[in-house]
């Protein structure tokens, strides 16, 4: 107790602010105190006497609020990680400290209001108490094509052409914004843009007009340049145009995507297995999220808004990092990612409960057998696995995944898993990775 009898009253104000008052007795301060004194006294000059020789009670006279004042300043965080010590309480947010009383020859007292995690009871679960869905992905020949596809893109040349443009090339051009009568406007030429032939918000007949302009050539078009203003007409002049040239799909294309693939028809089963791969992944990433989601739902627990705050403001600033020094509406971020900061430190609290209830737990040596799964997986990039894997912080986050998959491993026991069948077709348009 660090040499301090310190008198520790605690009060619970609700399931996560607790009040902390705490007194330490005059005899305990006494000596420190009158240390306290002697220290002052050191930098006070006084006519007629020594730094540090001035009489206890001449200076108490004149200074004892200061000295008392600075006594407090200088010890009250002392006291009060002693009383949070005592009573074993970890805050999670900076307390408020009220209350504060002193006087030469009285008891230190204060009362410090804080957040604390909450105590959360964890539901009972059993079997079939959490409703899951898992999807099955459904992939077509599309799926194949389109990858195979993004393959040959990846390594495509580009060829600069005179001979006029094709569907499909890219233009650099100048735009002259003009008026109803077609006149250009001034100060509205916008030069070295990158058009598409063909992409975009272009109409058939736009694309027409685009196809055979050769370097100086000009043709009038309708865009929306930005979401603020509506289509205009502009005169679009051809810097330069172009051509991805996409390789063909022989042996040597396939050698360079994979040397041990020794046809077309194996690039395929490769590319193919690889669309399975990831849409497993993602119905898996899917499955284990709603799981946790309907453990929060069951459990419903309480939390303390400033793990939510410390939370957001954690991640905006990970966005701002991101953003480049682009202006930033930080409340929007805010009010953006509020229910993601809530629904994450609920589930940080339960999963707590969870790694007890289950007595789970994850090794060096397990962490260590990942390690080298991954370095069997690529042999060639062992040199970087083993040094990205030194790092303490990245073991950690290691362990962290190793420790997730456990706790959902746990949770499976007591699902009630709805299986759904989706087709890839059905997913056209949207966002999914190859």
């Amino acid at each position: 107790m660090l040499g301090f009898k310190l008198k520790v009253k605690v009060k619970k104000v609700n399931d996560y602010t607790v009040e902390l008052s705490a007194d330490v007795p005059w005899r305990e301060l006494e000596v420190e105190f009158n240390l306290s004194v002697k220290k002052f006294s050191k930098k006070i000059k006084m006519p007629g006497f020594r730094s540090g020789k001035i009489p206890v009670d001449r200076l108490l006279t004149q200074f004892k609020q200061n000295i008392e004042a600075e006594f407090v300043e200088n010890n009250i965080q002392k006291y009060y990680l002693q009383g949070l010590k005592k009573e074993n309480l970890n805050p999670v947010n900076r307390a408020e400290i009220k209350d504060v009383s002193f006087q030469m020859n009285e008891d230190f007292s204060f009362t410090a209001l804080f957040e604390i995690e909450p105590d959360i009871d964890l539901p009972k679960l059993k079997k079939n108490s959490l409703s899951v869905k898992k999807v099955k992905y459904i992939h077509d020949k599309k799926d194949v094509e389109d990858a195979m596809m993004q393959l040959r893109k990846a390594h495509a040349t580009i060829k600069t052409v005179e001979d006029g443009a094709a569907e499909g090339d890219y233009l650099t051009c100048s735009l002259q914004k003009l008026d109803e009568t077609g006149v250009p406007i001034i100060g509205k030429k916008f030069e070295k843009q990158y058009l598409r032939v063909g992409n975009g918000s272009f109409t058939d007949d736009q694309k027409e007009k685009m196809i055979g302009l050769k370097p100086g050539g000009k043709a009038r078009i309708n865009l929306q340049l930005n979401k603020e203003e509506n289509k205009s007409e502009y005169e679009l002049e051809v810097d330069s145009i172009e051509r991805e040239i996409l390789p063909e799909l022989n042996k040597e294309f396939i050698k360079k995507i994979n040397p041990k693939l020794g046809s077309l028809e194996q690039l395929r089963n490769d590319v193919e297995d690889k669309i399975i791969a990831n849409f497993n992944e993602r119905s898996q990433t899917s499955y284990e999220r709603d799981l946790s989601d309907a453990v929060i739902e069951k459990a419903n627990p309480s939390f303390a808004p400033s793990m939510v705050e410390n939370y957001l403001i954690n991640l905006i600033e990970d966005v701002k990092k991101q953003n480049n020094g682009e202006p930033l509406d930080e409340q929007k971020v805010r009010e953006h990612y509020k229910p993601l900061a809530e629904r994450n430190v609920k589930w940080y609290s339960l999963r707590n409960k969870i790694i007890e209830k289950g007595g789970l737990a994850v090794s060096d040596q397990d962490v260590n057998n990942e390690i080298q799964k991954l370095i069997d997986r690529t042999p060639q990039s062992e040199i970087e696995i083993k040094k990205f894997y030194k790092k303490p912080s990245s073991r950690k986050r290691l362990k962290d995944e190793l420790i997730e998959k456990l706790i959902l491993k746990y949770l499976e026991q007591f699902a009630k898993v709805e299986e759904l069948q989706v087709k890839t077709e059905d997913l056209r348009g949207n966002e999914y990775e190859h």
